[in-house]
């Protein structure tokens, strides 16, 4: 008889790689957002040009590539990555280039007055940017940061190509082994929803929370 609860406990140890894939991932693609987001808002030519350079180059290639290139090319120029360290590299890199737009576009959304509100009050540009801006501009960003983060837990999929032990990569494991599709599949399928509604519950959440917190500054 097979023991479906040992392949159980292995595919959970691959929920822990995804997990942690996530969470690194999209820590850095975060860092990687509002850098590159806005840089593409400097007054400096140079820094707008290096961050659409990032933008464009990572939303215009493909994640599997960057993955390739991260764990199998940077060791010729003596950058050795472990494939946790590849997969978290590419992920962030990737998803952070596509929210580097939604930064930039948040920021711009905000209205002409409140610039006008940080001039009035004698405030540098950098003070404007993170009291009076960033704030209001997070706001706007979150239900997308959400998205981009269920985008990268659900790509996080393709690190079992390089043989990181993943979710994905120990339900193929049970299958080649089990010789049966329906269990291992049908496991990662709910822990990948259950994964991305913690997502999505947790983003609303602090919503809720920001929302309320602006409300009381404006009142």
């Amino acid at each position: 008889m097979t023991d479906w609860s040992g392949y159980l406990s292995l595919i959970l140890q691959g929920a822990v790689v995804t997990v942690q894939l996530t969470v690194m991932g999209s820590a850095l693609a975060l860092v990687m957002a509002f850098v590159a987001g806005l840089g593409r808002l400097s007054r400096f030519a140079g820094l707008r040009w290096l961050a659409t350079a990032y933008i464009e180059f990572f939303r215009g290639t493909s994640i599997f590539v960057q993955l390739f290139f991260a764990y199998f090319v940077l060791p010729f120029a003596g950058i050795s990555l472990t494939p946790l360290q590849a997969g978290v590299l590419a992920l962030g890199l990737n998803v952070g280039a596509y929210a580097a737009e939604v930064v930039r576009g948040a920021i711009l959304s905000i209205g002409k007055e409140q610039y006008e509100a940080c001039i009035a009050l004698n405030l540098s540009r950098w003070q404007c940017m993170r009291r009076i801006i960033v704030p209001q501009a997070l706001l706007v960003m979150l239900p997308t940061f959400g998205n981009n983060a269920i985008e990268l837990l659900k790509a996080t999929s393709v690190v079992s190509l390089i043989s990181l032990a993943d979710m994905t990569f120990q339900a193929n494991i049970v299958r080649s082994q089990t010789g049966n599709t329906l269990f291992p599949f049908a496991t990662i399928l709910i822990l990948y929803f259950a994964f991305a509604m913690i997502i999505t519950f947790s983003i609303r959440a602090l919503e809720r929370r920001m929302a309320r917190g602006l409300d009381g500054v404006r009142n």
